[in-house]
């Protein structure tokens, strides 16, 4: 006696569909609440939002200053971790060990109040070698008269996160396959040559991705400048909120700063992950 194959079928499942549903609805209403509560503050954004992006442009102004400076630092960190010279070594471990087991505003305030004292006293002021400066110029009435905080608020900002990028850059390098500079060796290519054409190409495509998060970090953290005096986009913010007094009132400018922070920060991310596929084509 046949029996009959009846073949199975998967039931459909229509909660799923239906949370689907769900979600946009919900995504959407809380879009929609949003906005409205955006436009219910409309008169305290026109009125505040154009000073906060002064203050955004200073803070991405110093943000890029000392990434810069933070690649340097970590480049040359990174070089001397893979030193074959002992004492090189030595530094960059002590430089990158301690610099990460103390917190980053007792690094600011030692920047400012510990070197700039020192330096000070030996006659350093950047303020007036910036204004110098800026005289032969002409153009000296661009120097803040806070410049010392901005000055060591990017050395200290900088020297931190040089130490992450010491770590960062030496696994990059590392992760490259040896095989590699044997070949260019073989090739007849000298150690700098290797490193310029064969290793750095390929270990940034490698670092891409921390470093933008280091930096998306560094974006955040140089609202700690503010402790110094520095008026970027946290400090701005504070001096508009403080002064109100309805509480309402005040939540809004801190969200209206922390969305200024949002947008530069995603946007940094967007830019980021478009060239790291562009970067990872070939792989």
């Amino acid at each position: 006696m046949e029996q009959a194959i009846v073949k199975a079928r998967p039931k459909p499942r229509n909660w799923r569909v239906i949370l689907d549903y769900v979600f946009y609805v919900v995504l959407l209403a809380a879009a929609g609440g949003f906005i409205y509560y955006l436009y219910s503050y409309r008169l305290i954004i026109a009125r505040y939002l154009p000073y906060l992006l002064q203050a955004a442009g200073l803070t991405i102004g110093l943000s890029v200053v000392s990434a810069i400076l933070a690649i340097i630092f970590g480049f040359i960190g990174a070089m001397g971790r893979l030193s074959r010279f002992a004492p090189l070594r030595w530094l960059a471990t002590v430089y990158v060990e301690v610099v990460r087991g103390t917190p980053i505003l007792v690094q600011l305030l030692f920047w400012y109040f510990g070197i700039g004292e020192l330096l000070s006293s030996l006659g350093f002021d950047p303020y007036n070698a910036a204004f110098s400066f800026m005289t032969l110029l002409q153009e000296n009435s661009l120097v803040p008269i806070a410049f010392d905080a901005f000055f060591y608020g990017v050395i200290g900002l900088s020297f931190n996160y040089g130490a992450y990028l010491t770590e960062v850059f030496r696994t990059g390098i590392e992760t490259v396959d040896k095989g590699q500079t044997e070949a260019s060796l073989s090739l007849g290519l000298n150690s700098r040559q290797t490193m310029r054409h064969i290793i750095l190409p390929q270990a940034l495509r490698i670092t891409l991705p921390p470093f933008t998060n280091y930096f998306i970090t560094l974006i955040q953290d140089s609202a700690l400048l503010s402790i110094l005096g520095v008026t970027e986009l946290e400090q701005t913010t504070g001096s508009f909120a403080d002064p109100l007094l309805n509480s309402n009132d005040k939540l809004f400018m801190y969200i209206l700063g922390a969305m200024i922070y949002f947008v530069i920060c995603y946007a940094l991310a967007l830019v980021a992950r478009y060239l790291e596929g562009r970067m990872g084509r070939a792989y």
